[in-house]
């Protein structure tokens, strides 16, 4: 047997730090874990020790140290590679269940529809660097771009949040459509915390309160 694997997905301001750790909180004592199970809360990029110092790279907002698009594409996928040899697979094979904020699709979104990068490309790239891993659920907490932008206004923002509004409603569309077409549970995140919180339990009673029995 394996651990469960959930990934948050959605645009910059959804909340999925928040919901990742409201949920944590609960979910060791939800029932649906083994009680040998541990929960691992991870993040894309800087899960890993090396993606820490990706992280840094790719989000800096200094324009002199701009990648190109391939480059950044590349630099993903190497965080990738090494958050899932490091990170992800070790803590399913020990039975442990992880929370991601963001996955492989966060890519697709992205560098693919919103950067305009082939998306077979990145598909073929991203079956080599997930390693075989796949999430369990991916939930989507949605918000409009413009909710995006009001809820990040007094923060200071990484390079990619720089990009503009044109940009994140590319990246946001791209999400819909990669939501619709793997079937993931869609949540709106206009909602209050507390609201939201509820009905990520809910799915996760429902997707996995019969595994312990299985």
């Amino acid at each position: 047997m394996k651990g469960k694997f959930i990934v948050i997905e959605g645009i910059d301001g959804c909340g999925k730090t928040t919901q990742i750790d409201e949920i944590s909180k609960w979910l060791p004592k939800s029932g649906l874990m083994q009680k040998y199970s541990k929960l691992i809360t991870t993040r894309e990029p800087g899960g890993s020790l090396l993606g820490k110092k990706l992280r840094s790279l790719i989000l800096d907002n200094n324009k002199n140290n701009k990648p190109s698009s391939l480059a950044e594409l590349l630099l993903y996928s190497a965080d990738r590679a090494e958050h899932v040899s490091k990170i992800i697979s070790p803590a399913l094979r020990k039975e442990n269940w992880v929370i991601s904020d963001r996955f492989s699709d966060s890519t697709l979104a992205y560098q693919g529809y919103g950067r305009n990068l082939n998306l077979e490309t990145i598909k073929h790239l991203e079956s080599i660097v997930c390693q075989g891993e796949s999430p369990d659920l991916t939930i989507f907490l949605e918000i409009s771009p413009e909710e995006s932008i009001r809820r990040r206004k007094h923060e200071i923002p990484d390079r990619m949040e720089s990009e503009g509004i044109k940009f994140l409603d590319k990246v946001n569309e791209g999400f819909k459509l990669i939501a619709k077409e793997k079937n993931w549970v869609v949540i709106s995140a206009s909602q209050n915390i507390k609201t939201i919180s509820n009905q990520i339990k809910e799915v996760l009673l429902k997707k996995f309160s019969n595994i312990k029995n299985v």
